[in-house]
């Protein structure tokens, strides 16, 4: 069975290289192709000779991520449904706005996290995504986002399908290709990582001084509404959270974002706010308060603006960094908690 070539180490594709008296340059050109050209095949190697191209072929395979389908929503933003070498489905999305376009790009096949207010939560974990297919979707969005917007990427977040760091070594290979100079060199400042508060995973990414930004899912500062939105909660309480925040502050200096879907009736009052408040002061931080999407057969529902604006004046009056984010593409199910696949 033929091994994804971009799975093999740098050690053991140098011993190819030599033991069929290949040029060392060869290699180089061939990772040129693989992580700054985004190729898919061996024939689209037009540098290497048909030889080469061949023996690769016979020896290896790309699994890659192609764009089946695409969804255009009224306010620009366009959702794609990826298949994957086993015909499996995950779903990316590119968002525009005056200044910035961002790709929400997908971790694993499902979840297995079950938040109970999110889409992707309903669907059973598959698998985890490789780094290829990753990479891949980060390139063909930027090709996409070319195409559609006439600019390239500017912000990417792994806010899409699954929980990125049950993925982290997959995570961190695909985003050192979609930084490094010999891949898509994009800043590891426009990356952000969102997690649902894996204390261990983050005290790890501050050991490994990762330069992306790191976002959590909050969502309430209350271990008991917590646990009943995050069933995660009950076995990474917000005590446990606190410490690995701490730790990836003291060891990054890296400013955490909190990300906090306002549920009404839920977690959208004052004393909400001032639990919340109370957390901020961990580390330095910033808040993005998001709007709810509502998903068909789940029960909750987006805050009155009456709420949301005395939630946002409270935080304020508190020197919080707060934005509220408003909610694109809920006309094509590709906002904040809808991807499900619903072609899976």
């Amino acid at each position: 069975m033929k091994k994804d070539i971009r799975d093999i180490s740098q050690e053991d594709l140098e011993k190819f290289f030599s033991e069929n008296n290949l040029q060392k340059f060869r290699l180089k050109q061939l990772q040129e192709w693989l992580w700054k050209k985004g190729a898919n095949s061996f024939k689209e190697m037009s540098s290497l000779s048909k030889d080469l191209r061949s023996l690769l072929d016979k020896t290896f395979e790309i699994k890659s991520a192609n764009i089946d389908q695409e969804f255009k929503s009224q306010d620009g933003t366009i959702k794609y449904s990826f298949k994957l070498h086993d015909d499996k489905l995950i779903e990316g999305v590119i968002i525009p706005s005056k200044k910035r376009v961002t790709a929400c790009i997908s971790s694993q096949i499902g979840c297995s996290l079950a938040c109970t207010f999110c889409a992707t939560g309903t669907l059973k974990l598959s698998r985890n995504l490789t780094h290829g297919e990753i990479f891949d979707q980060v390139f063909k969005l930027n090709q996409e986002s070319e195409k559609n917007y006439g600019r390239s990427l500017t912000n990417i977040v792994f806010m899409g399908m699954g929980e990125p760091l049950l993925n982290y070594n997959a995570l961190l290979k695909a985003i050192h290709n979609i930084t490094s100079t010999t891949g898509m060199a994009i800043s590891p400042r426009r990356i952000t990582v969102s997690t649902a508060g894996l204390s261990k995973q983050i005290m790890k990414l501050a050991d490994d001084e990762v330069k992306f930004n790191l976002a959590i899912s909050l969502h309430s500062a209350e271990d008991e509404i917590r646990s009943e939105l995050m069933p995660l909660n009950d076995s990474i309480n917000l005590s446990t959270l606190k410490e690995s925040i701490r730790y990836f502050y003291e060891k990054t200096n890296n400013r955490v974002t909190y990300e906090y879907i306002l549920f009404k009736g839920i977690n959208d009052d004052l004393d909400s706010a001032r639990k919340l408040a109370a957390f901020c002061r961990i580390s330095p931080c910033k808040v993005n308060l998001i709007e709810y999407n509502t998903i068909d057969g789940l029960d909750f529902q987006k805050s009155s603006q009456e709420n949301t604006e005395g939630f946002i004046e409270f935080l304020e009056h508190r020197n919080i960094i707060v934005h509220l984010r408003r909610s694109k593409g809920k006309d094509i199910a590709a906002a904040c908690g809808q991807l499900v696949n619903k072609l899976q």
